[in-house]
This record gives structure tokens, sequence and C-alpha cells, in this order.
């Protein structure tokens, strides 16, 4: 007969607080591809938009300015005409690049393949 399980409160452990932190800002949705495509360049708000599809221009929008606050993205304007936004990733920001890299190195081998959200659209 199965040994029956009891909990031993002993054993429980938090959540380490940084790690809280960082999921609580790059955990959010979208926020993850709109780095991992400012990881490769600076980009322009429409290109942005076009690189991350089913991202509307209103979320993409909350999302950079969340990422600008928290210090990991930059917002440029260049003066026209046309008037246009780009956005970089700050020092702190480009620093994620090595992170975002394993995590691409770890969804190639244990996430299953078929990413319907694969490619840009126009």
């Amino acid at each position: 007969m199965a040994e029956e399980w009891k909990h031993d409160p002993s054993g429980c452990k938090e959540v380490d607080g940084d790690i809280s932190r960082v999921f609580q800002l790059l955990g959010k949705r979208w926020t993850g591809q709109i780095l991992a495509v400012l990881v490769e360049q600076p980009t322009h708000f429409a290109n942005l938009r076009r690189a991350v599809p089913g991202l509307s221009e209103r979320m993409l929008s909350d999302r950079l300015t969340e990422l600008g606050a928290a210090g990991l993205v930059t917002r440029e304007v260049d003066e026209g005409p046309p008037l246009r936004v780009s956005y970089r990733l700050t020092e702190s920001g480009a620093a994620l690049e090595p992170s975002f890299r394993q995590l691409g190195e770890w969804a190639k081998k244990y996430l299953p393949a078929g990413n319907p959200a694969a490619g840009c659209r126009e």
C-alpha cells in the first residue's frame, strides 16, 4: 500500500523576491516578444508592431511605457517629416540579451515546435 502523503509546513519555501519582481515585469503578455525584437536592433513603433503578430497598438504602447518606466527601453523621436518614433534597449535592457538567447535555446530543446505566431505580418 502506498504511503500517505503528509504536508510538512517546515518544507515550504517562499519564491525568491527577485524572481518575483522579474516575472511581474517580464511575465506580462507580449513583454518578452517586444524585448526579443528590440534585442536585435532599435525599431520603429510600426515595425515593432508588425514583428509581434496579434499585438495591438494600444497594448504595444502600454508595454513600451511600462518597459520605459522600468528603465529597460528608451523612446526616441525621429524628427520628420514624417515624424517617427523608435525604441531601443537601455544598458539594463540590453543586459537581458544572454538570458533571451538561453531561453531560446531552452525552447528549441524542450518546447514542442509549431509556433503559429512565427514570422512578420504585413
